[in-house]
């Protein structure tokens, strides 16, 4: 991954889309009514939605965000999208980050 440091901090840079990144880190304990494994799938977007308690556009935006700082991943089964953490991505932009402060 060629990390956009840039990118990741833009959408880092807002406490929910913070809170959902590190809640996505254990899954099954922030989101235990998720039947498919969320650790193997990844969590539905319906489901961090009520966590969240936004309206599922403004979740879709801020999952958006993630995924387009490479710091989360998606998949679509059926009629529904699951994210899930990009643990790779997310390590390359610490060390990243690091090397530059």
């Amino acid at each position: 991954m060629s990390t956009d440091v840039s990118e990741a901090l833009k959408s880092l840079d807002n406490p929910m889309r913070l809170a959902i990144l590190n809640w996505l880190k254990d899954p099954r304990k922030h989101f235990p009514e998720q039947e498919i494994d969320p650790e193997e799938v990844g969590v539905c977007v319906s489901i961090i939605q009520k966590r969240v308690g936004l309206s599922q556009s403004t979740v879709s935006l801020y999952l958006t965000a993630l995924q387009r700082a490479q710091l989360v991943t998606s998949q679509r089964i059926g009629p529904w999208t699951y994210y899930k953490r990009h643990d790779q991505n997310i390590s390359a932009f610490i060390e990243a980050l690091r090397s530059l402060i």
